[in-house]
């Protein structure tokens, strides 16, 4: 029933969410979101078409301080808290998963180790240029073998005088054909140890993995190590064991929780339009009851996750998330997002299979986002251990 006198919410924020964040927050979402609309959007669908990254991105993203914009600005950062980067995750994946992938990896898996575990030498030399994007990093975790069990490595560094020698293999590693350094994580004999290794160093390979039907405009690879010696000062002398990957890799979930919102936005909203306008028996399929409630479930999807990501952030901020915290809303937002899109696809019809419209890259890069840096199932399993103080892995 229809009410003259009520204010029109956002359909995509319904619960007026844009007016909890400071004025900082939201400068930072309407810039990126701006950067979104301008240059990504125009270029996307062609480059996921096409199987391939848009380099000429990189320095307009650094341009923005969108690289390492948590850390010190003594460092290259740009200071901005949690939200603010949880904001610009979300609005880069808008635009599509793999612009939001490479800001993840170049800023919480590369330089937030280098500032967390390494040396000040390593900061000094590393962190500015990684900032302006003239330094491409990649992480080196995941091997072939498997990605859910880092603890079962394979790949091992022996200490040989004062270098390293590191061999073994990564696989599916975001930005690995790009990058200029790799966070690679190996066994030694005193545990898990990360090491800084550039590429040009003896017997240190990529091979960039084609045949992708997921996050396309993404550079996907595989890291190969032939005895590859490494000075010890490229070790980050800081960690040793998992909590170091393990550190990182809570930091780039958390902004993977806020990414998944954007690409369910837009599948909102292209969805929503589509509705209005298609018509069938005379009518706007939007008037009917069942496209309503497909919209309807969506737009409540996306609010319970915008509420979920933004108390995160707070926490994050007060130095009082935990790790359970991440897996909850990881594994909640990626689903609600993969959901959307194939929902979206599906009110758009034949239509909806065409990267015309976005549900269909969407939907196809949150197969990638769901399942990396810990599947859906593990992070329920995370949840479950919270729960029940029971290790079920």
């Amino acid at each position: 029933m229809a009410d003259s006198g009520r204010l029109n919410l956002n359909p995509v924020d319904l619960y007026d969410i844009r007016s909890m964040l400071s004025d900082d927050e939201r400068m930072v979402q309407d810039t990126v979101a701006r950067f979104t609309d301008e240059r990504v959007l125009p270029i996307i669908g062609d480059c996921f078409d096409k199987g391939v990254f848009p380099l000429d991105l990189i320095p307009e993203i650094a341009e923005l301080g969108l690289l390492g914009s948590s850390l010190p600005s003594q460092y290259g950062g740009a200071e901005m808290n949690a939200v603010s980067y949880g904001l610009i995750c979300q609005e880069l994946e808008r635009g599509d998963s793999g612009i939001r992938s490479f800001v993840s990896v170049q800023s919480s898996l590369c330089m937030y180790p280098i500032f967390a575990y390494g040396s000040e030498e390593q900061r000094v030399r590393w962190l500015p240029q990684m900032a302006q994007g003239k330094v491409i990093g990649c992480f080196g975790l995941t091997e072939p073998h498997g990605g859910s069990d880092p603890a079962n490595m394979k790949t091992h560094a022996k200490k040989d005088g004062d270098d390293w020698i590191i061999n073994g293999a990564k696989m599916w590693i975001t930005n690995g054909g790009l990058a200029h350094i790799a966070i690679v994580w190996a066994r030694t004999d005193d545990g898990i140890q990360g090491f800084i290794v550039e590429r040009g160093m003896k017997g240190f390979a990529t091979r960039d993995i084609h045949r992708k039907m997921s996050l396309r405009a993404s550079v996907t690879s595989e890291l190969f190590f032939d005895n590859v010696r490494v000075p010890d000062a490229n070790r980050l002398p800081n960690v040793k064991g998992l909590k170091g990957p393990l550190g990182c890799l809570t930091q780039a979930r958390y902004g993977i929780t806020w990414g998944p919102i954007g690409a369910a936005i837009a599948c909102l909203t292209e969805a929503s339009e589509y509705a209005k306008t298609r018509i069938l028996f005379n009518k706007p399929i939007g008037a009917t009851q069942a496209v309503q409630l497909k919209l309807a479930d969506m737009a409540r999807r996306i609010t319970l996750a915008q509420l979920l990501v933004l108390q995160l952030g707070r926490l994050k901020d007060a130095g009082k998330m935990q790790p359970t915290q991440v897996s909850l809303a990881k594994w909640n937002n990626c689903r609600m997002a993969i959901d959307i899109a194939r929902e979206a696809r599906d009110i758009l019809g034949a239509a909806g299979i065409t990267t015309e419209f976005c549900p269909i890259r969407h939907g196809l890069n949150l197969e990638s986002v769901i399942t990396y840096e810990g599947t859906e199932t593990v992070h329920q399993l995370v949840v479950g251990r919270e729960i029940t103080g029971i290790n079920a892995f």
